[in-house]
């Protein structure tokens, strides 16, 4: 006798209209930061993750993500999310590498390179959401 697991569908409630325009919200907003730390005097991944526009786009994130489940933008809240809290994490850990090598005179290059490297990594992640969000695409999440 086999047992049969339901393999994982991708989500096919419609979302509502204004919940896309909300989800091309967020996409700007992060990408408003993320053009601040560009341009400004602060650091890409720097405005990213202590700007107040990503700040406000994780908040409309989290207050809006029950209206996504069950829809294909649930992926997109989700890399959303994600894409901020993990960039949180590897500035940390840059940080901390960067702080403890700081004591053989090479921290300022891995703290320089680390940012450089996050702030691309950020880029790149909210560039390919917001277009496959413009396709009408969910996020291939694994």
């Amino acid at each position: 006798m086999t047992t049969d697991t339901p393999a994982t569908t991708p989500a096919t409630a419609v979302p509502p209209e204004s919940l896309v325009t909300i989800t091309h919200l967020v996409y700007a907003l992060h990408t408003l930061s993320l053009v601040i730390g560009a341009v400004g005097a602060a650091t890409v991944i720097g405005a990213f993750l202590f700007g107040w526009p990503s700040i406000i786009a994780v908040i409309i994130n989290y207050v809006k993500r029950g209206e996504a489940r069950g829809t294909w933008l649930e992926s997109h809240f989700r890399w959303q999310i994600r894409t901020f809290w993990f960039a949180l994490l590897w500035a940390v850990i840059v940080a901390v590498v960067s702080a403890l090598l700081a004591v053989v005179l090479i921290g300022i290059a891995t703290w320089i390179i680390g940012v450089i490297a996050l702030g691309v990594w950020a880029i790149y992640r909210i560039a390919r959401g917001w277009l496959r969000l413009k396709d009408g695409r969910p996020m291939e999440i694994a």
